[in-house]
């Protein structure tokens, strides 16, 4: 999942109307050294408000605070589950009542249609409602062993846990990552992406009115570069938890090394959506369109490269670039907006010059790669859904995560040429295969070689099923109960019986 590096702009004013506050110790408050950044509207280029510029020593507070609700007598550690799974019940249920705060923020904060935000604001409620009935459901093991005795596992929190999420889908990835930590009965610092604070602080004053004790929620706003890093070197911060770029990725491991801290990875993806001659073409050419210009394409699992059997090549370009033209680019608050701004005009233009190359390598530009000719959108960040055809698979645009609405469609002629294609990437997050051969469907997926693939669907993500992926995607699985697993320690007794 690619995210640009964190370079917020100080603002004029360090005290201004629409400042945000960080949640530290149960407590709203500004930065230690009273700095602020800017937070802007990408459908506009206006400052809708400022948050705290959050660094090193704002990093030690929550760490402090956390560390009390953790340790102290009758602290979140020594909740039963069941208590701690009626707290999270509670959160799931503020947030489902504070549904549409949650949506609108998101939508102004990173340019997101309120239709797609208010979809993810329910999400996280979900999500919040699957680790409350999680919470107590976490077991050990019995295990046989050669001597005369009781061999048991127990599964223990880990303590405090540093929580890092990326700009995209804001709200989700806090979620993804909040839920099984405070299941398992940790206590967290949330750090959001200096573009999108304002819904991880609202979910951090929300933790609050669910009855969650102080400092077992903390947010911590600030740039990665200082708030990120202190968070991943932090001596008291036992395990760090990150989804964003892979060379931040790959930074927060060597950071993490100082202590050995735990983590867990969620990184870029190039991923394919495979499509065989015998596919249902009318199918995917109508629905996999939003498989990569959902979200602006800013997503770690969008299907930006099309493998098509060159039988079906010239349909499948057809089918796809007519859905394409169709998708409908406009203002987030309009409920028919299906694809709004990037989160940023930087982002654009990085967009923008990986169109240029994709045309300077001599791919065929057959829908989009410019921006709307509509004057209402003139001021904001966006770049119309852009379609590139007689793509090879060693082009820049195949093989580098663009992260915005640019797909490339790359011919194959058998079976075996799909997978290597597939593979041919340091990647491995998701992906889709279309075909009505269960057979052919099967093998390709035991081939390709990622972590979340689809077989006539675009679906990645299930609040049930684990999510990451193989290579350079990630470390570790979320959602699910296998999340879990990165949030507890596991503890082995033997009791002697002979």
């Amino acid at each position: 999942m690619t995210v640009q590096p964190e370079v917020p702009s100080p603002a004029a004013s360090q005290a201004t109307p629409g400042g945000l506050h960080m949640v530290i110790g149960g407590e709203r408050v500004d930065a230690a050294d009273g700095q602020t950044f800017d937070v802007v509207n990408p459908a506009t280029g206006k400052v809708i408000a400022t948050a705290p510029m959050g660094g090193a020593e704002d990093v030690d507070r929550a760490v402090v605070a956390a560390r009390k609700a953790y340790d102290e007598p009758g602290g979140w550690s020594s909740w039963s589950a069941t208590k701690r799974g009626r707290a999270l019940a509670r959160y799931s249920a503020l947030v489902k009542e504070n549904l549409e705060e949650l949506a609108q923020l998101e939508s102004q904060n990173v340019g997101k249609p309120i239709t797609s935000a208010r979809g993810e604001a329910l999400a996280v409620s979900l999500v919040f409602e699957y680790y409350a009935g999680a919470a107590n459901k976490v077991f050990g093991e019995t295990i046989p062993v050669s001597r005369p005795g009781l061999d048991l596992t127990l599964r223990e929190p880990i303590g405090v846990v540093g929580l890092i999420v990326p700009w995209n889908f804001p709200m989700n990835m806090a979620s993804w990552k909040l839920g099984p930590a405070l299941a398992a009965g940790n206590t967290c610092i949330l750090k959001p992406a200096s573009y999108s604070p304002m819904t991880a602080i609202r979910l951090g004053e929300l933790a609050l009115e669910a009855g969650l004790p102080s400092g077992v929620v903390n947010v911590v706003t600030g740039p990665g570069g200082t708030a990120g890093a202190a968070i991943a070197a932090h001596p008291g911060i036992a395990k760090v938890a990150f989804t964003g770029e892979t060379r931040t990725g790959q930074e927060i491991m060597r950071l993490a090394a100082g202590n050995v801290k735990k983590i867990s990875l969620e990184l870029g993806g190039k991923s394919p959506n495979i499509v065989y001659a015998d596919a249902d073409l009318e199918a995917f050419g109508t629905t996999s369109p939003y498989s990569v210009f959902d979200n602006c394409g800013q997503d770690c699992c969008a299907r930006s490269r099309i493998l098509v059997e060159r039988a079906v090549h010239d349909r499948v370009v057809e089918l796809f670039s007519d859905a394409t033209r169709r998708v409908k680019v406009g203002d987030p608050a309009d409920a028919e907006t299906e694809m709004g701004p990037l989160v940023s005009q930087r982002q654009r233009e990085r967009v923008r010059e990986f169109v240029a190359i994709g045309q300077e390598e001599g791919a065929e530009l057959v829908v989009g790669g410019g921006v709307p000719d509509d004057e209402a959108l003139v001021d904001g960040a966006y770049l119309m859904p852009t379609v590139f055809d007689h793509v090879s698979n060693d082009m820049r645009i195949a093989r580098e995560e663009i992260f915005g609405p640019v797909v490339s469609i790359i011919p194959f002629d058998t079976e075996e040429e799909a997978v290597r294609l597939a593979n041919s990437t340091p990647y491995g997050l998701s992906g889709s295969i279309w075909t009505r051969d269960i057979g052919k469907a099967l093998r390709t997926a035991r081939a390709v070689q990622a972590g979340v693939l689809s077989i006539n669907s675009n679906s990645s993500v299930h609040t049930e099923a684990p999510f990451g992926g193989y290579k350079m995607s990630g470390v570790g699985r979320e959602l699910g109960m296998h999340a879990i697993e990165l949030y507890t320690e596991l503890k082995n007794v033997f009791i002697d019986l002979g």
